[in-house]
């Protein structure tokens, strides 16, 4: 099969792919907010609080960057890192048995000072969501594999096993955590329209 090989130094586009398309990419370093997490995200508690918790902290340094800067910057979509289970199996996991991080990118350049007032603001505004436990942490996946999904999020694992059977078809093997980046809106569009980038880092 041939391939694309994304050498992506600009973060956007590393949010593109095309459905029924895997391709190998090679993801830099960036600053992530991120909160940690365990169980089945579509009954859980804490994962309906993390998702709240990153956004306010992001929306919160969104503003503060504008008003400190003039930089108007779009937050990014939701991502998250998955495990419980081999790699290999993961969509078939029991979801409770799943823990997660759930992370959104921070733009480049944002003072760190700014970061941590904003997470004590945030933190100040909303107590009932666990803006304390968010963190910033430098990630960096290096070579990766991934492929657009359109659909349900109940409905990945074919596009999860296309994914799996594309890596080894480039002579890699699967490592680290599986990765997804939420690129609909569940509130807003027909489960039959939503887009899921899904991230498996490789070593070749």
């Amino acid at each position: 099969m041939s391939h694309q090989t994304v050498a992506a130094s600009a973060h956007g586009q590393l949010y593109r792919a095309r459905p029924s398309a895997p391709e190998l990419v090679d993801v830099p370093e960036a600053t992530f907010l991120m909160i940690d997490g365990h169980g089945d995200p579509n009954t859980s508690e804490r994962f309906a609080l993390g998702v709240q918790a990153l956004y306010s902290a992001a929306y919160t340094i969104k503003f503060a960057l504008k008003k400190a800067t003039g930089r108007n910057e779009r937050v990014a979509p939701l991502e998250g890192l998955w495990w419980g289970a081999e790699a290999e199996n993961f969509a078939a996991a029991t979801k409770d048995a799943w823990s997660w991080t759930l992370m959104i990118r921070l733009p480049d350049g944002v003072p760190p000072d700014l970061v941590a007032d904003s997470l004590n603001a945030a933190a100040a505004k909303k107590p009932g969501i666990p803006l304390g436990e968010v963190r910033v942490e430098r990630f960096a996946e290096g070579r990766a594999a991934q492929v657009m999904h359109l659909g349900p999020y109940a409905e990945e694992q074919p596009t999860i096993a296309a994914l799996h059977k594309f890596i080894d078809e480039q002579n890699c093997r699967l490592r680290g955590k599986h990765h997804e980046i939420y690129l609909g809106d569940p509130r807003r569009a027909a489960p039959a329209k939503l887009k899921t980038l899904i991230r498996q880092p490789v070593d070749q």
